[in-house]
């Protein structure tokens, strides 16, 4: 914690000048006094992202369908190249990694191919916590092969209604799990769990693991190949800065390698073997394997400029930078908040938290929208948490020193008064 009377605007203002990622925040399109602290939902547009989207038009507009092959960025070769840029944010190599889907479509395809229940081993061991896209995947893939989620999804309790203990989790690795499935970081605390200890504890056992990285890919770095992960999925939108909607991600261990997809389709072929139109798949050797349709490259092109500021910034110096801002966020809070009824409920350490900060408030909903009528764009969790997340390559100190004095005013002249406490359709 730094000193109280330090925490001051100029203090923020003088983290500001020595910041070396400071100059990415001219990257993105901000509005003026505006502080937005939703990036772990939806990042902000990129000129390099809004550069590559129009590349991709252009390409459209100047080849239509020869845009496959004789574009600017060729289509056909679009999602490898993505995942090739992807793996050092998630300690991959290159064929490990492709860019293809939705989330909960990533989800689908590698609880198809992995999750083989033989003998006692037919139960899938997540948590209660977890986003509920992942629930309703685990769900249908136990349904689709004759099993009832009631008695054969294990749900590991969390004892705070926030945080998740490792050893609870490593307590119900038993052998009747034939595949774990986690989230790196809870989407409501931010807490961030132990990827390597659980994937060895759950190796020891016999299980496969995978891990959901919605919450985490691109606001820290990841050793998924060196921890021996099985299986990775994830959004681009959040830190990644992809666009709304924007394709997501997987990650597939080598020793995989040559897995047949539980779901297959025309992309998950080898390249060269494609336009064959043969009825036999010959699966390619990469990660490749496990896309289904056509790559949606008007969706996946904006993720192309983003990630070249990714390999600028460095995700270990931004990692640095996002601590730093929530740390910084954490201690102003401590200072000009307390009285008000306020809880955080993400870890203090920061090897034990992700991206965002976690506010519990039995007002979170009316402060929520009080904070956006107040130039502030925050995001509410059901039932009462408000998450905040300074993002490194665009939020400055001095954007959450002005934060937490818009909020300290909103709670001073009870504001959120004139809201009613419920979410609206979209939170």
């Amino acid at each position: 914690m730094v000193h109280k009377d330090e925490l001051t605007l100029e203090h923020a203002r003088e983290l500001d000048k020595q910041d070396s990622l400071a100059p990415f925040r001219n990257e993105f399109y901000l509005k003026e006094n505006h502080y937005y602290m939703d990036g772990n939902s939806l990042g902000l547009l990129s000129k390099r992202a809004e550069e590559a989207l129009l590349t991709s038009l252009n390409d459209w507009k100047e080849h239509g369908i020869d845009g496959w092959m004789d574009g600017q960025e060729p289509w056909f070769y679009y999602s490898e190249k993505l995942g090739e840029m992807t793996a050092p944010l998630v300690g991959a190599e290159e064929e490990e990694v492709i860019v293809t889907g939705s989330i909960t479509t990533n989800l689908h395809q590698l609880l198809a191919t992995f999750y083989q229940p033989a003998g006692k081993r037919t139960k899938i061991l997540a948590d209660e916590l977890t986003f509920p896209s992942d629930i309703y995947a685990i769900q249908s893939q136990l349904e689709l092969k004759g099993y009832s989620p009631d008695d054969h999804l294990i749900q590991v309790k969390s004892t705070d209604g926030y945080t998740l203990r490792e050893e609870d989790i490593i307590g119900l690795m038993t052998d009747e799990m034939a595949l774990i499935l986690l989230p790196s970081v809870l989407y409501r605390s931010g807490q961030l769990l132990n990827i390597k200890l659980l994937t060895a504890e759950a190796h020891k056992r016999g299980i496969v693991i995978g891990f959901d990285l919605a919450h985490s890919i691109g606001a820290l770095p990841h050793q998924l190949h060196e921890d021996g992960v099985d299986f990775a999925v994830w959004c681009n939108y959040k830190y990644l800065n992809s666009g709304p909607g924007g394709v997501g991600g997987l990650f597939v261990h080598n020793r995989h390698r040559g897995k047949k997809p539980g779901l297959s389709g025309w992309f998950s072929s080898r390249k060269e073997a494609q336009f064959d139109m043969d009825h036999h798949l010959t699966h390619a050797e990469s990660a490749g394997a496990f896309q289904i349709g056509t790559p949606h490259i008007l969706s996946s092109a904006p993720l192309l400029g983003s990630l070249q500021l990714f390999e600028e910034a460095g995700i270990r110096n931004l990692r640095r930078k996002s601590l730093s801002l929530t740390r910084f966020m954490m201690d102003v809070f401590q200072q000009e908040l307390s009285g008000f009824g306020f809880t955080l409920c993400n870890p203090l350490e920061d090897d034990r938290r992700g991206g965002h900060i976690s506010l519990k408030h039995e007002e979170a909903a009316r402060i929520c929208k009080a904070l956006k009528a107040n130039r502030v764009t925050p995001d509410f969790r059901s039932p009462n948490v408000i998450r905040l997340a300074p993002v490194a390559l665009y939020s400055s100190y001095e954007d959450v020193w002005v934060t937490v004095q818009i909020l300290k005013g909103i709670m001073e002249n009870e504001e959120y008064k004139q809201f009613e406490n419920t979410r609206n359709v979209v939170a």
